[in-house]
């Protein structure tokens, strides 16, 4: 049996002043591809708080995160060894408040807000891609975004 990687992630949005959802996503340290903030559970956190302490440490984002995930999909992880682990993520939609101009990752990362559309556009991850797509039509009314505006407005 092969053992398969469980981790998180954070999905940081937020509605910019025309009123368009935008994503925020993050260059990833090896490659340099656009990947959203996520990393492994953390003993004694919840993984939505986790994946909230990624998102602040990865992309400098602070907010209100769901607590139920808006998708799950899975990637290749590669190892220091040079070995590839099949890692499945849980993906947690997060309304972002603010950007801090100061995080813990600043120096090896790269953020950007994008369109659902052009995000997708740009992850290799075909399940990601379609998870941001998505959102592109009424993202306001899927039930987990939903939830989170009522606990963030």
């Amino acid at each position: 049996m092969t053992d398969i990687g469980e981790q998180i992630g954070a999905l940081p949005m937020h509605w910019d002043k025309k009123g368009n959802l935008q994503v925020l996503m993050v260059t990833s340290r090896d490659t340099g591809r656009w990947v959203m903030p996520k990393g492994w559970l953390m003993d004694g956190k919840k993984p939505w708080a986790a994946a909230e302490i990624e998102a602040l440490e990865e992309a400098g984002a602070v907010g209100h995160i769901g607590k139920e995930i808006i998708g799950t999909f899975h990637y290749d992880k590669g190892l220091d060894d040079g070995t590839n682990l099949p890692c499945r993520v849980d993906v947690y939609p997060m309304i972002v408040d603010k950007l801090k101009r100061r995080w813990k990752e600043r120096n090896e990362r790269t953020r950007h807000w994008f369109t659902p559309k052009a995000a997708a556009k740009r992850v290799q991850e075909p399940e990601l891609a379609e998870m941001l797509l998505s959102l592109v039509d009424k993202p306001q009314k899927q039930p987990v975004i939903k939830q989170l505006l009522k606990k963030a407005g």
